[in-house]
């Protein structure tokens, strides 16, 4: 999240910091995910999207340009495609639908179906006050969208990297069972092992700090590599994302991957 952003503050407090072994530990110096002023300023910003007084929205700043995640939409239809009707979406951690504001011109009918938040409990209760039509819906959890209806992807983007425990969620992910999984926005770096870090965001974004991992890219995809077929992989759409500087050294970066589902996609 936000590391073209950072880039002014290379040299201050801001940005990704230390190896901390306890996720506990670190929460205790941090504000945490959660804070209010984070809603309340992703939901006015997307808000300015739904009005129309801005054109899209990202990580609670709003620009007067358009940027298109194409990866994601090319793999949006492709999957539509295989799927051969509209597919339902589940967008875990997809906070008040800036994802699905910025595609939402070619989410027709024949593409998507449904397109289903999972976050975090205020999350779900601003997004159904202010955010919900007749596609975009938002779910406490993965479980609760699926008693409702069958899901055929999953896009997780920007998301896995401020979990706690982000392998246990992996591989439940995919004890799932899902047609299509896309990742996007993932930090990973060039470590042997899983790296925590502390993330200090700049207070022009908002004030705040959290636990964020950069994963080891093999150890991260091998929840997946005897059910899903990795289609494709590609660098994160938001520049500046290609490369991350931790404690001002250059050693991570975003990235994505689509995976296919071969028991189901022979």
């Amino acid at each position: 999240m936000f590391k073209n952003l950072f880039k002014k503050h290379q040299k201050n407090q801001y940005g990704w910091f230390g190896n901390y072994s306890s996720w506990a530990e670190l929460s205790r110096e941090t504000d945490g995910y959660d804070a209010d002023v984070i809603l309340e300023r992703t939901k006015n910003a997307i808000l300015k999207v739904k009005n129309g007084e801005a054109v899209y929205e990202r990580d609670s700043v709003v620009f007067d340009k358009k940027e298109y995640p194409f990866p994601l939409i090319t793999f949006l239809l492709h999957s539509a495609t295989l799927n051969k009707k509209p597919l339902h979406v589940i967008d875990f951690g997809g906070s008040l639908g800036s994802t699905y504001y910025q595609v939402k011109e070619f989410l027709t009918p024949e593409i998507c179906g449904s397109w289903n938040v999972v976050e975090q409990s205020h999350y779900v209760e601003c997004g159904k006050s202010h955010f919900e039509d007749g596609v975009l819906k938002f779910y406490e959890s993965m479980d609760a969208c699926l008693k409702e209806k069958t899901v055929d992807l999953v896009i997780l983007s920007g998301s896995v990297q401020y979990l706690e425990k982000p392998h246990d969620f992996l591989q439940k992910l995919a004890e799932y069972n899902f047609q299509f999984l896309l990742f996007d926005r993932t930090a990973f770096h060039y470590g042997e092992k899983d790296r925590l870090t502390l993330q200090k965001v700049p207070p022009e974004i908002y004030p705040a700090s959290y636990p964020s991992w950069f994963f080891n890219q093999t150890n991260f995809l091998s929840h997946f590599s005897s059910q899903y077929q990795m289609v494709a992989e590609f660098a994160s759409y938001v520049k500046g994302e290609e490369n991350t500087l931790i404690d001002g050294i250059q050693s991570g970066y975003d990235k994505g991957f689509y995976l296919i589902n071969l028991s189901k996609h022979a």
